[in-house]
């Protein structure tokens, strides 16, 4: 098999070029001829940038070329040296972002010691630098002698008048069309950026040299080179410096030693020092991690291609204008996805917007309403077109999206839109551009406020570290680096298209296949943190999401409403949100980054309350959360057996849930009643009733097991207050296949309980094994097939546990939907009494070890003082029961020898 540098080698043979012997250009020499190349040089990937490799003269003679105009579209040089890396490379803000395509191409050229470094690691060819201040000259002689017309833009006035002088005294015959020197302000600006182009393009430019520094100078090539007229644009940096001889070069045993970085930073420490010591190290790292012989450049696929052999991908969609929004069965190339709560003054706004958009491409509109009455479906009354549904509930964002997904058929595209967004016309069109462009999985528009200010919508990878830079500095010093802040602030950061980390949920255009690949939003956030948690799986996936500027939308917040328990349950699934994809100490010190942002915070009028629900964990059981019921036709079947020995008290509450699907023929409810639970359970029409003759708790539910008649089931404590939208989750993940066993996340109610029962309960909470096994949420559910691998229901307490021994945990799952909240006892004496029915039983089936974990596991949670000593308690309460529960046996086992000495 052939070695990469070896398949390198036989590219670049193949390619015509060949390294040879280069000479720097430091001072003005008359040009030889050169010889033309015809098409771009090889490229691999440095640092996750193509990197084109060439000699100083096939560089030039490309350049020259293409300045003559022979071939090709307007030709875009830079160069890449680590800082390059930084801006453009993997994982960077603007990768991607110098793709050769449309309207200019790339010439990339190798600069940088430690890039020509690595090319030869990967080429086993030594290749030249080629620094845009090596190349000026040769080019501007070049051009003199082939009467081609130089524009430079970039630098001071007086910088021009130096280079100026410089050339009409060393190369008089060379024409230069114009200097221009704008404020940054100006390039920011689209507008004065275009008139700008324009200007240019009057002055007939053939080879403008562009000097704006990085990544200003490729990006404005990027988005207004092709307005110039320029047949070759140079992202030459400092080129203007140099010509006026304002910055000396490196002398060339410096040069030659890769030592020029030095040489820079010690003439400018103050301009250079971030550049090369902070940005320096981790753009060498990306260097090393990421380099390969191919460019790879383009965006991993994730899904189907579109075509006639995958039918779930919209083919033949009308491409005909028109006023109507598409039905649910007609293909479309975006359904836009609505979740509305209270919305009746906005929504009829939005959808009068999205009735322009449907002039340039097919859309279909999907909302699902989480409002509490009927207004919001009013308000579109004799709108037929619209898919408008009730959910049955406030049932959250995300909730809200998955079931309008489903509902979307077959699109290219879902566009996730609040009901309080208002559209420029055209953004549509121009995010499915952008998408189309650069391959993203999500794109993400322009967001303005209320007073027409650029909302910061843009954000970064939540991190403890920008987590306490933003609850230190908030919104001040928008120029801070990038590790001290989540949001991304100033100007700069909206002017162009580029990928992003996330951004705010409030607009996002989703490809359809990445969506399928992804799965569905997780609903455990109910509100807030969704996003982010989506779109961190769709860079998990290998897509992207990108930022388009030129879509224009404006986000009008206040109508979303705003409180101090809603900022708090922000505050709250930051920290879930960490807790799922990072380890449990970095969890606990981005609480903490939470809790210091509350805690400064706290004075203030609008923050008051915030920090004592951040705070303590306990209280978030109070936050908002789904608070109805779901909507009988979206509720999967499957039947659900209720063990109600014991539990006549709770089993009112446990029905009032449950009962109404049982009436519309969705769920199969049985319960197994003693101690006159029967009474309660016939008040609840739809509900059967198994009454076991035996006492047996096994027996009882074989027996109600015998009167189930459907798959998924699910075996339910009577205690235990099942959500509709849980239930409706766990049959969903047993019904895709594959899962054979589920139960629900839970959390544990303790706020009544004694101090000692709550220590207990939140060591035990602690343990991996709690979010990993089947047990201990009063609450499993099975597929048919998972059923025949269970002989019979254990006549236990601890019936679960056995359960769990059955499947291994590929083949079980902890669904992340609204999470369950079991009630812990309330007083010393409760919790011993389940104890000593449960330990007992765990004995005998873990010999040395608990159902609920191991000390050993306990201990391992142990993190501070206060773990400590809630691992201290769990200790002592599990010992003591494990102790009668001995006795108990021991008991036991003498009164049995004494009957059979009888």
């Amino acid at each position: 098999m052939s070695s990469a540098p070896a398949l390198a080698s036989k590219a670049i043979s193949a390619s015509g070029l060949h390294p040879v012997r280069w000479r720097r250009h430091s001072e003005p020499e008359t040009p030889q001829r050169v010889t033309v190349a015809p098409v771009l040089p090889l490229a691999i990937n440095l640092g996750g940038a193509p990197v084109h490799l060439a000699t100083s003269d096939d560089a030039l003679g490309l350049i020259m070329a293409r300045a003559a105009g022979q071939t090709g579209p307007p030709l875009a040089v830079g160069s890449a040296n680590l800082d390059h890396i930084k801006h453009f490379g993997h994982g960077s803000k603007w990768a991607g972002a110098m793709e050769s395509t449309e309207p200019v191409e790339w010439l990339t050229l190798l600069d940088g010691a430690p890039l020509v470094t690595q090319a030869e690691r990967l080429t086993q060819i030594r290749w030249p630098r080629l620094a845009g201040s090596d190349l000026s000259w040769p080019i501007l002689a070049a051009a003199a002698e082939a009467d081609l017309r130089v524009g430079f833009i970039g630098g001071q006035s007086s910088t021009h008048e130096l280079v100026r002088h410089r050339l009409n005294q060393e190369l008089s015959k060379l024409d230069v069309a114009g200097y221009w020197a704008p404020e940054r302000k100006d390039l920011a600006d689209p507008d004065s950026s275009r008139v700008l182009a324009a200007d240019i393009s009057a002055a007939r430019v053939d080879i403008l040299f562009v000097c704006l520094g990085k990544p200003r100078q490729e990006l404005w090539i990027k988005e207004y080179g092709h307005l110039t007229g320029a047949n070759v644009l140079l992202a030459f940096g400092a080129a203007v410096d140099f010509l006026a001889g304002k910055v000396r070069r490196a002398p060339e045993p410096l040069r030659e030693a890769g030592l020029e970085w030095a040489w820079r930073l010690a003439l400018e420490p103050k301009r250079l020092a971030s550049r090369y010591l902070v940005d320096g190290p981790p753009a060498y790292a990306r260097l090393r991690s990421f380099s390969g012989v191919s460019a790879g450049s383009a965006v991993p696929s994730v899904g189907p291609v579109p075509g006639p052999s995958n039918p779930s991908v919209p083919t033949g969609i009308p491409q005909t204008c028109r006023n109507r929004f598409a039905a649910r069965d007609e293909p479309a190339h975006v359904a836009v996805l609505i979740v509305t709560y209270n919305s009746e003054e906005t929504l009829p706004l939005l959808v009068a917007d999205l009735r322009k958009e449907a002039a340039e491409q097919t859309i279909k509109v999907i909302v699902a309403d989480n409002s509490p009455s009927s207004a919001t479906l009013h308000s579109l009354l004799g709108q037929e077109d619209v898919d408008i549904f009730r959910t049955g509930g406030n049932l959250g964002y995300a909730a809200g999206i998955n079931l309008a997904m489903r509902r979307a058929g077959n699109v290219n595209s879902y566009l996730v839109l609040n009901p309080d967004i208002r559209l420029a016309q055209g953004c549509v069109a121009k995010m499915r551009t952008r998408m189309e462009r650069s391959g993203a999985g999500v794109v993400v528009p322009l967001l303005k406020d209320d007073d027409g200010s650029v909302y910061p919508s843009l954000r970064r990878e939540p991190t403890v570290t920008r987590a306490v830079g933003d609850a230190v500095l908030g919104s001040r010093i928008p120029g801070r680096p990038g590790w001290l802040s989540e949001m991304k602030l100033g100007p700069d950061n909206y002017a162009r298209a580029h990928q992003v980390d996330w951004a705010t949920g409030a607009a996002l255009l989703i490809d359809s296949r990445v969506a399928r690949t992804v799965g569905d939003w997780d609903e455990q956030y109910f509100l807030y943190s969704e996003e982010t948690d989506f779109m961190r799986r769709v860079r998990q996936a290998g897509a992207t999401i990108w930022y388009e500027p030129t879509a224009r939308m404006s986000h009008s917040r206040g109508a979303s409403g705003a409180s101090s328990v809603l900022d708090a349950l922000m505050a709250a699934n930051r920290v879930r949100y960490i807790r799922k994809f990072k380890s449990e100490s970095y969890a606990r010190l981005f609480h903490g980054a939470v809790i210091l942002s509350a805690l400064l915070r706290e004075p203030l009028p609008a923050h008051r309350g915030i920090l004592a629900k951040v705070a303590r964990e306990s209280r978030w059981i109070d936050l908002p959360g789904p608070d109805s019921d779901l909507d009988p036709s979206l509720m999967p079947r499957g039947s659900v057996i209720i063990a109600a020995r014991n539990g006549a008290s709770v089993l009112a509450r446990t029905l009032e849930h449950l009962a109404p699907y049982a009436t519309a023929g969705r769920l199969e409810v049985v319960v197994v009643c003693s101690d006159g639970a029967a009474g309660i359970a016939q008040s609840y029409p739809g509900v059967q009733i198994v009454e076991p003759s035996e006492a047996s708790k096994g027996t009882a539910i074989s027996a109600a097991d015998a009167v189930a008649t459907i798959w998924p089931r699910l075996y339910l404590d009577a205690d235990i207050d099942m959500h509709p939208t849980v239930l409706a989750a766990l049959f969903s993940s047993l019904s895709a296949g594959g899962t054979l066993a589920a139960r629900p996340g839970f959390v544990y109610n303790g706020r009544k309980a004694h101090w000692l029962v709550r220590s207990y309960y939140r060591a035990r909470f602690r343990m991996p094994s709690q979010r990993a096994h089947l047990w201990a949420a009063g609450a499993f559910a099975v597929s048919a097939e998972g059923h025949s691998r269970i002989k019979s229901i254990p006549d236990l307490a601890a019936d679960d546990l056995s359960i769990d021994s059955l499947f291994c945990p590929e083949e079980n799952t902890v669904v992340a939907s609204k999470t369950l909240v079991v009630s812990t006892p309330h007083t010393v004496m409760a919790l011993e009494a389940v104890l000593r029915r449960t330990c007992p039983v765990n004995a005998g089936q873990n010999p040395g070890g608990d159902a609920t974990g191991s000390l050993a596991e306990v201990l391992g949670t142990v993190r501070g003082l206060l773990t400590a000593l809630d691992a201290a308690v769990y200790a002592i309460f599990t010992l003591r029961a494990r102790t009668a529960g001995r006795m108990a046996r021991s008991a036991a086992c003498g009164g049995l020898e004494g009957q059979q000495q009888l």
